[in-house]
């Protein structure tokens, strides 16, 4: 799954793929985190999220509406956003970073569920580095060998590198399933198509 923390859409598509995991009990899945960068530009520190979401949709009114749509898809898969809570949109390159380190360090994915339902359910700041080492601490993880990872340069070239690669795919926009590494299908798509996707390239493997 190519995704960004910051992606209201992708926290759908995560659940909407376990959905279609459920309907596939039988299968055995290995599902990848790979990031993706929708706000490449922002800095480090982050952004005034009204301001930005004005700049990008162009008027408050335009911003409530479709802030309202995916407020409406999130609560088909129990997801109750709180984007009142969230006063800046942040640079998720960090917690990138630190989704990559909970996974080279033992901590299984739920550390991504952690970081949306903390960002889109509490508002943290989740681009900043002391928010992120107590989330990760929460998850089980060395706050103190977190703090040290995140202070350093370790992995920012894999997250950008990364996002290169997505680009390099086709893939513009998140969130977007990669089966077999070779079919590709984006947006928060409904579970019984994700579940046909996982036939297909079921299918497509055993014909190799």
């Amino acid at each position: 799954m190519i995704f960004d923390t910051v992606c209201p859409w992708c926290y759908i598509g995560k659940r909407r793929m376990e959905q279609a995991l459920a309907l596939r009990p039988h299968v055995d899945i290995d599902l990848v985190w790979r990031p993706f960068l929708l706000n490449r530009e922002i800095p480090a520190d982050g952004i005034d999220r009204t301001a930005y979401l004005i700049r990008k949709f162009g008027s408050e009114a335009r911003v409530r509406r479709i802030y309202g749509a995916i407020a409406q898809a999130g609560e088909s898969v129990d997801i109750e956003f709180a984007f009142d809570r969230i006063d800046r949109t942040p640079n998720s390159v960090d917690s990138h970073r630190l989704i990559r380190y909970a996974l080279l360090n033992g901590t299984n994915p739920r550390i991504v569920e952690t970081l949306f339902f903390e960002y889109f359910i509490e508002g943290l700041d989740i681009g900043r580095q002391d928010v992120l080492q107590e989330i990760g601490a929460r998850d089980g993880l060395d706050g103190d060998a977190i703090g040290a990872y995140l202070n350093s340069e370790e992995d920012i070239d894999f997250v950008y590198d990364e996002n290169t690669r997505a680009h390099r795919m086709g893939v513009n926009g998140v969130p977007a399933f990669v089966f077999n590494k070779k079919m590709i299908i984006s947006g928060a798509q409904e579970p019984q198509i994700l579940a046909r996707m996982i036939d297909a390239a079921i299918a497509t493997a055993d014909a190799a």
